[in-house]
């Protein structure tokens, strides 16, 4: 896992700083650090000129292993606590080495409280496997981070791994792993995803008799073979059928509502899936590392998560027809018809009741309800943007904002929480 930090005093400093930098990555799930463990880093910048006692006293030393060890780990990311309570072992065990050397020192007594209140907050017991500094370490090569650390020893640089985000949920409405946002017809089996590691196919069906739009049905999710961790599994869903098994029989562990919500963790690609229904249709998210998600053939351009809709199967010019609609005018498109008895100030009041932010999710929701006249469209709506802010890297990106020029901006707010129960697959 992390790098073998060096004991300098400047590089504890500046392992202080990765580690302040990184609740911002992370999404809503994880806490923020506690202000005791704020204070020891604090501290711990205060004394980086105090080497000569750095050098008997090794507190900043475990420090900045214990920073290393944790400043690549998402919360989004399934097994997120238990490498924490590692780390958080391997710090308390490093404080117990040098505790005779830092008597009265100030920053050891304050890792030492932050140590446990980290440790009351996250459940983890005293006695367990420990985290390791030590790049000779066995990694596992069917757990994506271990493999990517393992890499990052050897190659002597520390960087988390990037994240890309997909969803598609409604209309049907695309974001696209480049925060794209677009409105499609798409109707029948389309990829979303097909590189050398999974391939995500979606079939969409008419909603309204005489208009374009379509919504999603049948979703096949395919993990390819990969080395000694997995051979080839599928898992298809369908509507009123989201099943607790892959297509060859194999089960996962697992409880909760098996009709609305499927989570699975696919450890070996550090790859995470959202599956829903809402009403008759399916919506779905992924979470994937950049470096696998973009790692396909020449002939796998059909990707809708990578490079969009084709122009002939998008329904918005851009920002489309959403702002059409909002900007009290019906969309120019002949096939896409406002649905008799919703008006515009009913649909904008039913979605605002969801989603105060008027965003593209607020837009798309009013869009469904105009289009197809169909309530449960509010739900996925909002379900989808619960998805990007459990699973986006990025929360700066989460909202997405049309401008009146055509371009799109982005801003955070206060995340929500999800809200359904839910039945986690876990394998690998």
């Amino acid at each position: 896992m992390g790098l073998r930090a060096a004991p300098s005093c400047a590089a504890a400093a500046a392992a202080s700083a990765t580690f302040g930098a990184e609740p911002r990555r992370r999404p809503r799930l994880g806490p923020s650090p506690p202000p005791l463990l704020l204070l020891l880093l604090s501290l711990g910048l205060l004394h980086a000129g105090d080497c000569q006692q750095a050098a008997q006293c090794r507190i900043q030393k475990c420090t900045t292993d214990f920073v290393a060890l944790t400043s690549h780990l998402n919360s989004a990311i399934d097994g997120f606590d238990s490498e924490f309570c590692k780390a958080l072992r391997a710090y308390a065990a490093c404080t117990q080495r040098t505790s005779k050397a830092c008597r009265g020192n100030l920053v050891y007594h304050s890792a030492v409280l932050g140590i446990s209140d980290l440790m009351s907050q996250r459940n983890c017991s005293k006695d367990g496997p420990t985290s390791s500094t030590n790049p000779e370490v066995t990694h596992d090569p069917c757990n994506y981070h271990s493999h990517v650390g393992a890499r990052e020893h050897r190659g002597g640089e520390h960087s988390p791994p990037s994240y890309l985000f997909c969803g598609l949920f409604g209309d049907p409405h695309l974001r696209t792993f480049k925060d794209h946002f677009q409105t499609c017809k798409v109707e029948g089996a389309w990829p979303l995803i097909d590189n050398n590691y999974l391939s995500v196919q979606v079939t969409n069906v008419p909603v309204v008799p005489g208009s374009s739009a379509t919504a999603t049905n049948k979703i096949t999710i395919i993990f390819k073979a990969h080395h000694e961790c997995t051979d080839q599994k599928v898992y298809q869903a369908v509507t009123d059928d989201l099943p607790a098994a892959f297509v060859d029989g194999t089960l996962a562990a697992g409880d909760g509502d098996t009709k609305s919500l499927r989570i699975m963790h696919a450890h070996y690609i550090g790859t995470t899936v959202f599956v829903r229904q809402l009403g008759r249709y399916l919506t779905l998210a992924i979470r994937m590392p950049e470096d696998l998600a973009m790692s396909y053939e020449e002939s796998q351009d059909l990707q809708l998560c990578v490079n969009g809709c084709p122009l002939s199967e998008r329904i918005d010019d851009g920002q489309g027809q959403v702002s059409a609609i909002l900007g009290h005018s019906l969309p120019r498109t002949s096939s896409v018809q406002a649905w008799p008895g919703y008006t515009l100030a009913a649909a904008n009041s039913q979605c605002h009741e969801k989603m105060p932010v008027k965003d593209i999710y607020f837009q798309s929701c009013v869009f469904d309800l105009l289009t197809t006249g169909d309530a449960n469209f509010t739900a996925a709506a909002h379900s989808a943007l619960e998805d990007v802010e459990a699973l986006h890297p990025r929360k700066e990106r989460w909202h997405i904002f049309p401008s009146s020029g055509g371009a799109v901006h982005r801003c955070s707010s206060a995340a929500l929480g999800l809200g359904l129960t839910c039945l986690i697959l876990v394998f690998l």
